[in-house]
């Protein structure tokens, strides 16, 4: 190890790693927030049938994240264990994204089987790439601080990606396709695909894997696992993140509903999302900051997701034309929580050195697998719950909405979302890592690793 983990990293390789999570969320956020409208408004399948396949392909999914991460951490080459599988995964990744979106001249029992298989293999390729991604965070520096920054920049590059398919996803469709969407999606996506390709041969050219399990750590999949049941911190986070993801899930699969038939334009959904991103992107770049400010992570976490809870309830009073109360309550919400999603990871980070330091063992894979499989099943929950709701609130594609289903809607975009805010606030009190118990560990840590170091010499 040519570097000490605790030391600092270099502001390319932070950059090298954020933009990685760029490249994710071309897709991720395409999947998020307009997958389900490609599916009914233009792949041409209802809303229920679209619930139900995303219940079970991302089932799928979720039960391939541990696998995954134990794989990587038995992955063994001269550019680490986690860094090879993002080279390995660019091009299936590419590929599967664009087929994901192209419209085939089938029956409808035809089309709902190529959604499931084409949607089952993207979720694959995603899995192979980004728990990888995700776990790279883990060993690329032991420093508290340096992994909270670490993660502030993994989210600025997240929410840049999101920015970019919000701002452009639509247009893109529009001019590509020349009116014909069932051709302006596929070649909007093979765009994303192409910049996220690039990102991505960044990210594993520019970074380095600098933690490694103890020497005479020996592989052994029943301990890892039992381990990490009995890693309570884990245990709240992934808690933390079902639940997290099925209000997100639930919220963003509203976002282009509530547009086009509440308010009555989808144009404005654009750059409504695209204000949102950019306040999330401030909100980010201040993690370091409302973190100590507030007190710590865990204080940090249940404040700000409170206040998102408050401004998102506020959605189900505005009306159509409410756009300053609509936009001041996105905006100031969308700044509250920006910190959220690095503080998560950072507490994931934190949780792997606290296996580490109970047990004895280090299973970074597959913590971060694990923790991702939490937050997929929170998706899975949340994006088939999107598709039930507005089934059961009688939506009908490609024309006026009933006022019961308009109702449907804008509880999607408000008061369901809030409670699953809320719910997090209440899981986040059973987290039990102090910022004095992680400079602890850190300290025990790296005593161990010079007495190991010492002793191999």
């Amino acid at each position: 190890m040519s570097e000490s983990p605790s030391g600092k990293i270099k502001i390319a390789e932070k950059i090298g790693y954020a933009v990685g999570d760029t490249a994710s969320c071309l897709y991720f956020q395409t999947m998020q927030m307009f997958l389900m409208y490609f599916y009914t408004d233009t792949f041409g399948i209802s809303a229920a049938a679209v619930g139900t396949m995303l219940l079970v392909t991302r089932i799928w999914d979720t039960a391939n994240d541990p696998l995954m991460g134990m794989i990587a951490d038995r992955t063994s080459t001269r550019f680490g264990k986690f860094r090879p599988w993002i080279l390995w995964m660019i091009a299936p990744y590419a590929i599967v994204g664009v087929l994901t979106f192209v419209t085939p001249n089938l029956s409808l029992a035809g089309k709902l089987i190529y959604a499931y298989i084409t949607y089952a293999l993207l979720t694959m390729a995603y899995t192979a790439i980004n728990i990888p991604y995700g776990a790279l965070l883990g060993v690329m520096t032991a420093n508290g601080d340096e992994r909270t920054q670490l993660s502030s920049f993994r989210f600025l590059g997240a929410f840049s990606g999101n920015l970019i398919v919000q701002g452009t996803l639509i247009l893109l469709v529009e001019k590509l396709g020349r009116g014909n969407d069932q051709l302006g999606y596929p070649l909007a996506i093979g765009v994303f695909a192409l910049v996220a390709s690039g990102l991505w041969f960044f990210t594993f050219s520019s970074t380095k894997e600098r933690i490694q399990p103890p020497r005479n750590q020996k592989t052994s999949v029943s301990r890892d696992l039992n381990d990490l049941l009995h890693n309570r911190p884990w245990l709240v986070l992934c808690l933390m993140g079902v639940l997290t993801l099925v209000w997100v899930s639930l919220r963003n699969g509203a976002m282009m509903y509530y547009f086009d038939y509440y308010v009555g334009d989808r144009s404005k959904a654009a750059i409504f999302m695209v204000a949102g991103t950019i306040c999330s992107l401030i909100g980010v770049s201040l993690t370091t900051f409302v973190t100590r400010a507030l007190g710590g992570k865990k204080k940090a976490f249940i404040i700000l997701s409170a206040a998102n809870a408050a401004l998102t309830a506020v959605f189900f009073i505005a009306r159509p034309t409410d756009f300053v109360l609509m936009y001041a309550s996105h905006l100031v919400g969308s700044l509250s929580s920006g910190p959220l999603m690095p503080l998560t990871w950072s507490m994931y980070a934190d949780t792997a050195d606290y296996g580490e330091w109970k047990f004895g063992r280090r299973a970074t894979g597959l913590v971060f697998s694990a923790a991702t499989f939490s937050q997929k099943m929170g998706w899975t929950i949340g994006g088939a719950a999107a598709g039930w709701v507005l089934a059961f609130f009688q939506y009908q594609p490609n024309m006026p909405q009933t006022e019961f289903t308009l109702v449907g809607i804008r509880l999607m975009m408000s008061i369901l979302p809030a409670i699953g805010s809320s719910l997090v606030c209440v899981a986040a009190l059973f987290y039990n890592l102090t910022e004095k118990n992680l400079e602890q560990i850190e300290t025990d840590l790296a005593s161990r690793r010079r007495a190991a170091a010492a002793s191999s010499q």
